[in-house]
């Protein structure tokens, strides 16, 4: 059996937009199950919102996401989690960051780092805020 970590974010109703925006950075296929599809409304005005969704691409990340329901708390926070893409080729990361960086606010820009040929870290248009890489040896 082989377990892996996926990145789970949480919205306050624009999981779906969300999702599709991640789905044409990403590609790969995207499934929403909404509150009605599950017959789990708990407030009608909610019934077509993301109970759980994801975008998943054989050859990329998977990122799942759900729109926490009004009843419950939800806080999107300043800096609780970043998510971290890291991959094989300059190439590949800086394909990533052009569509990532659309509407969004760039924090560091994508550029050589002492630990990596590429690195660079933005706050997308949904507050998520993204580290992006190229793997490489790190030596002291």
């Amino acid at each position: 059996m082989t377990a892996r970590a996926v990145t789970h974010l949480n919205f306050r109703g624009d999981a779906r937009e969300a999702l599709t925006f991640y789905g044409t950075v990403f590609g790969g296929d995207l499934t929403v199950v909404t509150y009605e599809d599950t017959g789990d409304v708990q407030d009608p005005a909610e019934a077509d919102q993301v109970m759980w969704g994801q975008v998943s691409a054989a050859d990329g990340p998977c990122v799942m996401a759900y729109d926490v329901p009004a009843g419950l708390p939800w806080n999107q926070g300043e800096n609780a989690f970043f998510v971290s893409l890291r991959g094989d080729t300059t190439e590949e990361i800086a394909a990533y960051w052009e569509k990532l960086s659309a509407g969004a606010t760039v924090l560091r820009p994508l550029g050589a780092a002492q630990w990596a040929p590429l690195y660079g870290m933005l706050r997308d248009r949904f507050g998520v805020t993204w580290v992006l890489d190229v793997v490489s040896e790190y030596s002291a």
